[in-house]
């Protein structure tokens, strides 16, 4: 234990050795410091909790009732009604020089007691005022005069400057779905990629797992949500991620890439500081709460639960369950460079190191000529490998090399200082950016600890990525965390004329600490095999990137569309032109509306977009028809989308009741055929949640090109995609190269085919339009799109729209 540990160093009284009293002297001040710090975490968070237990009320109002009901007292009159006559009765008796002190106990008491009922209002009101969602049911750009009055309410009831946190206690839970809907919802799904047979057969089973089993295990169900925050979101976490026995390398994790365009220094060690800094300064916001909430419409919060495990995480392997292990704080982070790992620490006395005093640590790594030891290169390939297996080697592991393993795993995250540079180049930017993208999903499988909540990764030509492990939270996290980090470090903290960061190196620092790991001969053999199946797996990810410039944001706008629902039906156009055939297709979205809501499903392979994608293959159908059919799958997947959002979708609700049935051991081959089910086509929107930190307009290239994610089916894509701007849409595109079906490339090449083919329905529209208005005599702008014919190729240049 920590405190045992630093009690050795504390003695009651020092011999006149001078050795013995430098060795007590940092270990007492160490023990003086720690406890200040701990007293400083309890104090700060006493308080933040306090804040958020009475948001949306504040301290202050608590003054003020107390002064108001005073100064009513001090005019005889009793808002009272007696109440603080009783409590005064209550009270012991002081003396009759005490009687004031008495009277005024008392109406700090009852001032105490009515407050706490305002704010148990309050709560209840918000909460009631959360739960409805008529608000994301509505058309896009119409709103009832109910919603605007709920929008009032809300307003009111929100109260001012919110902590991070504020909202938990008022957030409603997320409802259970009536079992008739989502059965039928999920029938509905499934028709457009099933043959008569096999629907009518899976038509059968649902009326089957309708009439004997859905009712007593939707019971359940209710009685869950009743009593826990959430009646999904834990089983998610352990049964889809926890207890997953797959490697974390590609099947868990995902990435974040840099700035497409731009690196704003080539030194490595630099941009390793200036990062390191802004994610730390991230931290200690978040300690502080004082990141704000995220509103929807600037009104609805959305949960922040997921934030609290972003640094110093681990996700821990078990031999059947892993669990994820947070600490309260960690003061170095784990670096692991050519081979090696070093702890460096990041606070000093006076606080958190500058970035560069970071730097300087990090150019120590760099400049260190010691080699790596045996096996210890490629130590970190046993956190790819297999969960049993891991699990296994790391308790000898944790005996023979306990200080080193937990240096890594108590670490605040981990920062990988590669040997090779990354990113877009000139001289070949597909190649370019699909190597970029394949390093950061799984690297060479040996130098990333895929354990940690995140790594960092730096390349040697100072580009910077994200490998982020996906139990603990979500990608919109994360995302949050790096757009600050990426905006941070470059325009807040900057870099000097020469590329290093600002400010002066601290030579009084000590060197980075190398840890030393004393491998037993058994790991040996792991270690090998872990290497073996890592660099099977990497080498088997075919990954492209590339940047959609021929429109974006703002066309789509102009189109009076979803953005979202604009890219999902041209995938759906896009694989089926990829594959010749149509297939089940899992977007992700989030359920956050709810208290420790996490993700839900949205089937966007509707016969909506099915009908859509056949005409737009017939020759014989017109732009006015196909444009018409594209707007009906539109707004058939918006409805899909508000649906899933606002607790009402079909995955999650089926997926709680087969762990149920698993619970009552009782077989259902409804849910044994859900279960069963492949997602070819996985797709997912990196959001952009803090536009104001980018200027967009003046500088175009600082903004994040997003990330991307491993295929969830073997014969499957991963596809992901960023608006970045309103002209710009970057899309990430994953396979595997063992499938003779699926080739990443391909599909990008269908992918912005489709799209050019979309807006030419658009372009039609408008000439249509245009000739209209020109023989009415009226004057119209010039087309703002290239000519584009349904079904040729795009131009060779990236013209915008």
């Amino acid at each position: 234990m920590a405190e045992a540990h630093q009690a050795v160093g504390f003695r009651p009284s020092l011999t006149s050795d001078a050795g013995e009293m430098e060795l007590s002297a940092p270990m007492l001040q160490e023990i003086y410091l720690s406890g200040l710090r701990s007293w400083k975490r309890h104090l700060s968070r006493f308080w933040n909790d306090f804040l958020t237990g009475v948001f949306p009320a504040s301290p202050l109002s608590w003054l003020f009732l107390f002064s108001a009901i005073q100064l009513a007292w001090f005019l005889q009159l009793d808002p009272s009604l007696g109440l603080m006559e009783k409590i005064k009765e209550l009270l012991p008796d002081w003396g009759g020089q005490h009687h004031r002190l008495r009277g005024v106990l008392a109406a700090a008491l009852f001032a105490s007691c009515l407050w706490g009922a305002l704010i148990f209002t309050l709560h209840v009101a918000l909460r009631l005022l959360l739960s409805y969602h008529g608000w994301l049911l509505q058309p896009h750009g119409a709103m009832s005069s109910r919603t605007k009055t709920w929008l009032a309410l809300v307003r009111i009831f929100s109260g001012r400057h919110p902590m991070l946190f504020s909202y938990q206690r008022s957030l409603p839970r997320q409802p259970v779905p009536s079992v008739q809907d989502t059965v039928r919802k999920y029938l509905e799904s499934v028709r457009p990629v099933l043959s008569d047979e096999d629907f009518d057969w899976t038509a059968a089973l649902a009326r089957e797992f309708l009439r004997l089993q859905a009712s007593l295990l939707q019971w359940y169900l209710q009685l869950k949500s009743w009593w826990a925050s959430n009646y999904v979101s834990d089983w998610w976490e352990e049964f889809v991620y926890l207890r997953s026995r797959n490697s974390l390398m590609v099947n868990s994790n995902y990435y974040m890439m840099d700035f497409l365009y731009v690196t704003p220094t080539p030194v490595q060690a630099a941009r390793a500081g200036n990062a390191v800094h802004a994610l730390l300064l991230y931290r200690h916001r978040l300690n502080r709460q004082e990141i704000l909430p995220t509103l929807l419409m600037g009104m609805r919060p959305l949960c922040s639960a997921q934030y609290e495990k972003i640094f110093n995480t681990t996700r821990i392997p078990g031999v059947h369950k892993d669990h994820i292990r947070h600490l309260r704080d960690s003061r170095h982070v784990a670096v692991f460079h050519r081979g090696r790992f070093f702890r460096v620490g990041t606070h000093s006395q006076s606080g958190l190191l500058s970035p560069r005093a970071l730097e300087q640590q990090f150019q120590r790594i760099l400049d260190d000529p010691s080699p790596a030891c045996p096996h210890e290169e490629h130590l970190a390939a046993l956190t790819a490998a297999p969960r049993d297996m891991w699990a296994q080697v790391r308790r000898s592991l944790k005996t023979q090399a306990q200080e080193a393993l937990e240096a890594v795993e108590g670490a605040a995250f981990f920062v990988s200082l590669d040997s090779e540079p990354a990113g877009l180049t000139r001289e070949d930017p597909a190649a370019s950016l699909d190597a970029y993208a394949h390093a950061l999903l799984a690297g060479r499988g040996h130098d990333r600890w895929f354990d940690k909540s995140f790594s960092l990764i730096v390349f040697s030509n100072g580009k910077l990525g994200l490998s982020v492990e996906h139990s603990w939270a979500d990608c919109p996290i994360s995302g949050h965390m790096w757009e600050f980090t990426l905006a941070t470090e470059c325009f807040q903290l900057g870099y000097s004329a020469d590329g290093h960061c600002k400010g002066h190196p601290d030579p009084s620092l000590p060197q980075p600490q190398r840890l030393h790991w004393d491998l037993p001969d058994k790991i040996h053999l792991s270690i090998s095999l872990a290497l073996r199946g890592a660099k099977t797996l990497s080498g088997n990810i075919d990954c492209h990137v590339f940047p959609f410039s021929h429109f974006g944001k703002s066309f789509i706008k102009r189109c009076h569309l979803s953005s979202d629902s604009f890219i999902q039906m041209a995938l759906q156009l896009a694989y089926f032109r990829d594959r010749g055939q149509f297939c089940l297709t899992y977007e992700s979205t989030m359920t956050r509306l709810f208290l420790e809501g996490r993700t839900e499903t949205v089937r966007s392979c509707t016969r909506e977009a099915c009908n859509f994608v056949k005409a737009m293959e017939d020759k014989e159908k017109t732009d006015p028809q196909c444009l018409a059919l594209f707007r009906l799958a539109v707004d058939k997947h918006q409805a899909l989308l508000k649906a899933a959002m606002s607790g009402q979708g079909v995955d999650r609700h089926l997926f709680a009741l087969y762990i149920v049935s698993q619970f009552l051991h009782l077989q259902s081959p409804f849910l044994d055929q859900v279960r069963s089910e492949q997602w070819q086509l996985a797709t997912s929107q990196i959001p952009v949640q803090q536009i104001h930190l980018f200027d967009v307009h003046s500088y175009p290239d600082y903004v994040s090109s997003g990330g991307g994610f491993g295929p969830a089916d073997d014969h499957g894509y991963g596809v992901s995609y960023i608006f970045m701007g309103d002209d710009v849409i970057t899309f990430h595109i994953s396979s595997k190269k063992s499938s003779t079906r699926t080739d990443s490339h391909r599909l990008g090449q269908h992918i912005e085919d489709a799209l050019l083919d979309v807006a030419a329905l658009f372009q039609e529209g408008q000439r249509r339009k245009r000739r209209g208005l020109a023989e009415e005599g009226s004057e119209h702008s010039r087309d703002s799109l290239p000519c584009h014919t349904r079904g040729s190729r795009a131009p060779t240049t990236a013209t915008n729209f």
